[in-house]
């Protein structure tokens, strides 16, 4: 079965800094795009950034450009998350995700079809 399990979240001051971990089993994530998406209390889910399976290409939120960077470890198979200069708006329960349907948005959440069970990252003012 292909299992991700997130790491890294916790509470962290404003403008401070996380680094958020996506181990993957089951499938190796080489030859697949992979995606960090958060979730507020009351919001829906939504897309923050992603790594695409070719040449890894990155795409970001508007919202956390220049700010946060997502990279991949295919020797561990394992995403990364790094958050830089956190703001209290980017607190949220943050899930990794990977996909392998093609044909469809890198950006979208509906485009990811496996899910970790999420980490929680309370950035504080």
């Amino acid at each position: 079965q292909v299992q991700l399990v997130e790491s890294g979240g916790g509470l962290v001051q404003a403008g401070g800094s996380l680094r958020l971990s996506c181990v993957v089993s089951g499938r190796t994530i080489s030859s697949y795009s992979m995606g960090w998406f958060r979730q507020a209390p009351g919001k829906e889910r939504e897309f923050v950034a992603a790594i695409s399976w070719s040449r890894s290409g990155t795409f970001y939120d508007d919202s956390v450009k220049g700010r946060f960077t997502i990279s991949r470890d295919n020797a561990k198979n394992t995403v990364y998350l790094q958050m830089n200069s956190l703001k209290p708006e980017d607190t949220a329960v943050y899930y990794c995700a990977l996909k392998s349907i093609t044909g469809r948005s890198t950006t979208l959440l509906s485009s990811y079809d496996y899910w970790g069970q999420g980490t929680q990252v309370t950035v504080s003012s």
